[in-house]
């Protein structure tokens, strides 16, 4: 049976108060709100006699099917006084789950421009820490034997290692197949495209990923760098999904997000601990590698 079809026969069921009688709005759906509530409470009644019981509560599935038929009808209940479609909750929300636990396509975003505008799919990048001349830390980062950048120190009162942030870029690169701003040290803008040189490899979109690199950073810093840790909150993934969305980079997933953000802070914790180092990256495979730095 198809969604609506269900939504449609179920609502038929509905019962009034009275003969004659139409209960406002509100008060049918709160009647249909407390119903879901306490069917639910019914659903784990039934497994909890099951796990009581064992072999004894020999009905159990068969009860707990009426149970979950029973939310089932509150559910489509709550739909149609709200006017919606349980066939289009349905789609949504199978949407929403795979974006937030399966990673997109590995497709690369850039791969109709030309060769030499595209961000390099392989590679290593070096990040050296010296002390400057006010003796703090600073740090350049190289690629293919050039320098991209200025030197970083971490603009802090506090030594809190943000000179390394450089690598939270990478990770989108690498990972995600975006970065306007390792773009533009590289020097492959899509120039040969003057409106997505504009729209995604000019300022808004570099401003826009260096504001993500902080909420990363910031967000990482509150939970000590996400050591140990291997899932993401979700409104943290969703602030990321309503700044991204405008641009190409929002056809990636959640689960694509999640994935670049513990690679990234995974390998910032690495370059803060041995004070430096080099990361390989495989944008095919979305893999980054750490090696410390000569000793």
């Amino acid at each position: 049976m198809e969604f609506d079809a269900y939504q449609l026969k179920a609502f038929g069921t509905a019962q009034k108060r009275h003969p004659g009688d139409q209960p406002l709005e509100a008060t049918r759906l709160m009647v249909y709100l407390l119903g879901l509530a306490g069917e639910a409470g019914s659903v784990a009644t039934t497994y909890k006699k099951h796990l009581r019981d064992g072999d004894a509560y020999g009905g159990w599935k068969k009860q707990l099917r009426e149970e979950l038929g029973d939310v089932l009808w509150y559910v489509a209940a709550i739909a149609t006084e709200t006017e919606l479609d349980l066939d289009d909750i349905a789609k949504a929300n199978l949407h929403k789950t795979q974006s937030r636990w399966l990673p997109s396509t590995n497709y690369q975003l850039d791969a109709a421009a030309p060769p030499h505008e595209q961000l390099p799919r392989s590679g290593t990048v070096d990040f050296r820490q010296t002390l400057n001349s006010d003796g703090r830390p600073e740090v350049t980062v190289w690629m293919d034997g050039r320098q991209l950048g200025n030197p970083l120190t971490d603009n802090s009162f506090d030594d809190d290692g943000y000179r390394f942030h450089d690598v939270f870029h990478l990770a989108y690169m690498a990972i995600l197949g975006w970065s306007p701003q390792f773009r533009k040290m590289l020097g492959r803008k899509r120039k040969s495209d003057p409106q997505i040189d504009e729209a995604e490899d000019g300022g808004r979109g570099i401003v826009t990923e260096e504001g993500l690199a902080h909420f990363a950073f910031a967000y990482g810093a509150q939970h000590n760098h996400l050591e140990g840790i291997d899932r993401i909150d979700q409104p943290f993934l969703d602030s990321i999904a309503m700044m991204t969305n405008t641009f190409e980079v929002g056809a990636r997933t959640a689960a694509d997000w999640e994935l670049a953000i513990l690679e990234g802070h995974r390998m910032f914790r690495e370059l803060r601990r041995h004070g430096g180092g080099s990361v390989a990256f495989d944008a095919d495979q979305r893999v980054l590698v750490f090696t410390p730095p000569p000793t």
